[in-house]
């Protein structure tokens, strides 16, 4: 079968410049959409076809579509920096459509090729790289890559139609402070995802399962919450949509890859910009009776959270149900914004990329 070519109907009415600066000068995160979408349509026996980018609406969805039922879903979070010459880049998109590929298998989907995923991203940000904030700070595109099952009917099995789309989002700050300390929940009777489970798809159903939990450390003053594993309930694992580092005085843990959490793009960059920094970093298994009793020790030094959305983001005060205690003294750690500096200023161009993750369109 061969990869579809992405026809362009760009739309004829897209937001005039005056409303989209205004909009690029407080964007949020996932407030605002920009002109255009990409779609992609998968049939068995067909393939991947029909690939177009057309003007950002919403979709007509038959109320039997198997997704609605059955949530076979899988998502991307990737984003486009301005560089200070004015051109724009993505980072490491080839991760997002391989983790994209790895996510489709685990919910029996079909596996989206590497150059059409880069390739729809490249489409839809080339249309509507006005929507690119200026460079400077941390804002960027947010591109917003997913698949739905497409099928109508309700019997229970893999579906036999699909669709792929590309939406963009410009973003700010994912958190209002910026890089203010954030508050943890730690949660001890619910878990995020099982072994042989989802937890290393990225796929709604998870964080779905998440929302209980997260409205739960709403109400002890917490925006994140932090999961322990299925099976002993003492090993830390990820928040509900980020992954955790551990910085101690010689060096940097990040909890394994277990198979119910997921393989953060972010997480994975650290672990490589850590080393570059002089900073020796791991994957390991940290309790959390070893995490309370290091930082009220001192020998943990810092904790922080990382994703694309958020970026990094340190963590201030952890909350339990047994009480609570404070890391680094609820301000950002040294390491940690050195760690956040250096990615950034890669994403954005400041910095030379000499592990080859920015990509310029093509």
């Amino acid at each position: 079968m061969t990869t579809p070519t992405i026809e362009l109907k760009p739309s004829s009415h897209p937001l005039s410049d005056a409303e989209r600066e205004a909009i690029l000068t407080d964007p949020g995160f996932g407030r605002h959409f920009t002109d255009h979408m990409v779609t992609i349509k998968w049939t068995e026996g067909r393939g991947w076809h029909d690939a177009e980018l057309v003007p950002y609406a919403p979709l007509s969805i038959d109320p039997a579509n198997m997704t609605l039922h059955y949530a076979q879903e899988i998502f991307e979070g990737l984003k486009a920096y301005r560089r200070p010459d004015g051109s724009v880049v993505t980072f490491r998109p080839d991760a997002n459509a391989r983790r994209f590929q790895a996510s489709a298998r685990r919910l029996a989907m079909p596996e989206l090729p590497v150059e059409l995923f880069i390739g729809a991203c490249d489409a839809l940000v080339q249309q509507d790289k006005a929507w690119v904030p200026e460079h400077g700070g941390e804002s960027s595109l947010y591109l917003r890559p997913f698949m739905i099952a497409a099928e109508v009917g309700l019997g229970v099995r893999p579906a036999n139609e699909y669709l792929f789309i590309v939406i963009a989002s410009p973003a700010g700050a994912y958190f209002p402070g910026g890089v203010e300390p954030v508050s943890i929940w730690l949660s001890e009777d619910r878990v995020r995802a099982v072994p042989g489970g989802m937890g290393d798809a990225k796929t709604g159903g998870n964080y779905a399962a998440s929302l209980l939990a997260q409205a739960e450390a709403a109400t002890h003053g917490c925006a994140q919450v932090a999961y322990l594993d299925a099976v002993e309930h003492r090993w830390v694992e990820e928040l509900g949509g980020m992954n955790l580092y551990f910085v101690y005085e010689d060096h940097i843990v990040t909890p394994a890859l277990t198979g119910s959490l997921l393989a953060g793009i972010t997480r994975d960059s650290l672990l490589r910009l850590a080393e570059d920094l002089g900073h020796p970093s791991r994957e390991g298994r940290i309790s959390i009776e070893q995490w309370r009793a290091d930082t009220e020790s001192g020998a943990l030094k810092e904790v922080f959270a990382c994703g694309t959305a958020a970026v990094i983001t340190p963590v201030g005060t952890v909350k339990t149900k047994d009480g609570e205690w404070e890391q680094s003294g609820g301000e950002p750690g040294e390491v940690t914004m050195k760690l956040r500096k250096a990615l950034l200023d890669i994403q954005t161009g400041r910095a030379e990329d000499v592990h080859g993750w920015t990509h310029e369109l093509g």
